[in-house]
C-alpha cells in the first residue's frame, strides 16, 4: 500500500460531517467525472440548468483524494452505490449514478444533484447536508451502503 493509501486508510477512521470530511474517489470515477465536467456547454450556449451543479461538484472533486479502487473500504459512498439513507421522518434507497444514468422513479440520483454530490466520498454513519429546490437545506445520515461496486469487484462500472 503507498503512503498516500495508507494516509487514506487512516483518514476514514472516523465517520464526519459532510461539512467537515475528506472526500474519496476513485481515479476511474475521477477521471470521468472531469471529463463530464469538462465537456458542458459553456455558460451562455444556452440550457444552464445544471450549471450551479456542475460548479458545486467540480469544487468538491477539487478537494478530493484520489485512492485505488482496491483501497476503497467497503462503508464508502462510490459512484454506483446503492444505499440506505434516513432523515428525521423517512428512510429511503438510492443508487449513486452519473447524469445520464439518472432516473428519480426508480431511485437513481445524479452526482450533479445536490444530494449526489453530498454523498460522494461518504461512510455508512455519516450525515450530509444538502439545499433542496426550495431552497431549504435539509440532512440526512448514510444507514449502510447495500451495494458498491468496488467491494463486490465491479471495478469497471
Amino acid at each position: 500500500m503507498s503512503t498516500a493509501n495508507r494516509r487514506a486508510a487512516v483518514a476514514f477512521s472516523t465517520p464526519t460531517k459532510h461539512t467537515d470530511r475528506s472526500i474519496y474517489i476513485t481515479g476511474v470515477d475521477m477521471k470521468r467525472l472531469r471529463s463530464m465536467i469538462g465537456s458542458a456547454r459553456p455558460i451562455g450556449s444556452g440550457d444552464n440548468w445544471d450549471r450551479p451543479y456542475l460548479l458545486s461538484l467540480a469544487a468538491e472533486l477539487d478537494r478530493a483524494i484520489v485512492i485505488e479502487a482496491t483501497d476503497v473500504p467497503p462503508d464508502v459512498v462510490t459512484m454506483n452505490s446503492r444505499l440506505r439513507l434516513r432523515d428525521r421522518t423517512n428512510a429511503w434507497t438510492v443508487t449513486l449514478v452519473f447524469p445520464q444514468d439518472a432516473d428519480p422513479e426508480d431511485d437513481r440520483i445524479s452526482v450533479l444533484a445536490p444530494l449526489g454530490a453530498a454523498l460522494l466520498g461518504c461512510r455508512c454513519g455519516s450525515s450530509v447536508s444538502f439545499r433542496v429546490p426550495s431552497g431549504d437545506v435539509r440532512t440526512c445520515e448514510v444507514l449502510n451502503i447495500l451495494y458498491q461496486p468496488e467491494a463486490a469487484g465491479d471495478i469497471d462500472l
